[in-house]
């Protein structure tokens, strides 16, 4: 007798707007997929990054919730002492974590913030955040070998993506692909498993290094480049991977695609720290005569009421007599100070004096809590369209360079959601269903529910989507 199998592919920034709005047409096996179920656009996090989304859409939990709000966070009130938010971090128990208390077993595969790897009722690979390859990366720790074997020397991630160096990131991303569509087709056939997810991070590294050269609506798009079908012709490989492992599923799975957020054009940076000085709000020893990264040391804190830090996003930390070490904002004048800085950064023009409608966020108000030490304010320059750049010493608010290296996308709000039944898929059934109101926290629950698990036992922030 047959028992219910839920396998996951995830696609760390595949973009909804590329995926089903452009080329859904050449991509049968996504296409039928998607027509035989349930699909539309996915609702991110904010910040929508991938950590926190992808442990959010794993515990259905906030990240006010899990208590980090990107890959590096403030451990205490100091000024420098951070952490980096990898698995021990992440306290909230997941699909897999609760599935393992049910009985069920899991093979989890590059999940962001599984590594270090923990144990589960089943087998782990770790994901992006493994320092190399000599780590200890799977659980069972001998499993390993048996991966490298596989894939004849598996890719855990691209280090130094942000590069010219265009042949050869395309060589690795697809390299890193095919390498992990190697081991999950191994492991369906091979291993025993009721839930089955993997994550490549292929999608976002082609993004940040193509889009400008493939986007026609980037100011950068060369449409004479020899790249300019990149990114178009890597979904067209996934979707024939993805063809692949729906051949080797049974009637009594439920397949899903999901990605954390998407990708959209990023046009500029906004120097947040330069902004701050230009606003009289931070205040530094010494102006540096070329661009480099704020150091807390150089801050005079006796007249600094707020600092930024730099990214896709901006997190603005504020200044607090009595929180801070060395405060100045008074607390019974903290919201007062927060609302009109938010103000502020919602009118910021660009060098055209048009406004370019800045999105500002109050953790409080968009999380059901704030653990840890969240940012005073999130903020969204331009809505996504310019990433927040921290470094200052360009005498300037405006840059049109990333300060980490060349990038021209962003991420933006909505990634993407497909599920079916192979039971649907395989008979032809048209279901077609397209809500718009599809969220990241819904994944958790749909897939406990499918396994029959009561997920309101644990207060998830979704509910589950049926198909």
């Amino acid at each position: 007798m047959s028992k219910k199998k839920v396998l996951v592919i995830g696609l760390d920034c595949l973009a909804p707007q590329l995926l089903f709005n452009r080329w859904l047409d050449i991509l049968p096996n996504i296409k039928k997929l998607a027509y035989s179920g349930i699909w539309g656009k996915l609702e991110s996090t904010i910040p929508c990054i991938t950590v926190p989304a992808w442990s959010s859409m794993v515990t259905s939990k906030d990240p006010g919730e899990l208590g980090f709000y990107g890959f590096r966070n403030r451990k205490d009130n100091s000024y420098d002492a951070l952490f980096f938010a990898n698995s021990l971090a992440v306290n909230k128990p997941t699909i897999w974590n609760i599935l393992s208390r049910n009985r069920k077993t899991s093979v989890v595969i590059g999940i962001p913030q599984t590594y270090p790897v923990k144990p589960l009722r089943g087998l782990m690979v770790g994901c992006f955040l493994t320092p190399d390859d000599n780590a200890d990366f799977t659980y069972p720790s001998d499993l390993k070998t048996e991966v490298n074997n596989i894939t004849d020397g598996y890719i855990i991630d691209i280090k130094g993506f942000r590069t010219d160096k265009k042949e050869w990131l395309l060589n690795q991303i697809y390299n890193m692909t095919k390498k992990r569509f190697q081991l999950v087709n191994n492991w369906l056939k091979t291993k025993e498993w009721d839930f089955f997810m993997f994550v490549d991070m292929g999608p976002d590294r082609l993004h940040h290094g193509f889009w400008g050269i493939c986007e026609p609506t980037h100011p950068k798009y060369e449409n004479n480049s020899e790249f300019v079908d990149t990114i178009k012709n890597y979904y067209i490989y996934l979707d024939k991977e993805i063809g692949t492992l729906i051949n080797t599923l049974d009637e009594d799975t439920t397949i899903l695609i999901v990605s954390d957020h998407g990708a959209r054009n990023l046009t500029g940076g906004i120097c947040v720290n330069e902004w701050l000085i230009k606003n009289g709000l931070l205040t530094v020893k010494k102006y540096p005569v070329e661009p480099e990264k704020l150091s807390m040391d150089n801050i005079d804190w006796s007249k600094t009421y707020c600092w930024g830090e730099g990214g896709y996003y901006a997190r603005i930390f504020f200044n607090v007599k009595g929180r801070e070490p060395e405060g100045i904002i008074e607390k019974q004048e903290y919201k007062n100070f927060r609302d009109n800085l938010k103000h502020k950064f919602e009118v910021i023009e660009d060098e055209s004096s048009t406004n370019i409608n800045t999105k500002v966020f109050i953790p409080e108000d968009i999380y059901k809590e704030t653990n840890g030490i969240p940012p005073d304010l999130i903020v969204y320059f331009g809505d996504l369209n310019y990433r927040s750049i921290g470094s200052i010493g360009y005498n300037s608010i405006y840059t049109y360079e990333n300060d980490t290296g060349p990038d021209d996308a962003n991420h933006d709000p909505f990634g993407v959601f497909v599920m079916t039944n192979i039971s649907d898929y395989k008979s032809g059934k048209e279901i077609n269903i397209c809500p718009d109101n599809l969220s990241i926290y819904d994944v958790a629950p749909t897939i406990l529910d499918l396994f029959g698990i009561d997920y309101e036992e644990y207060d998830m922030r979704g509910n589950k989507i049926i198909c």
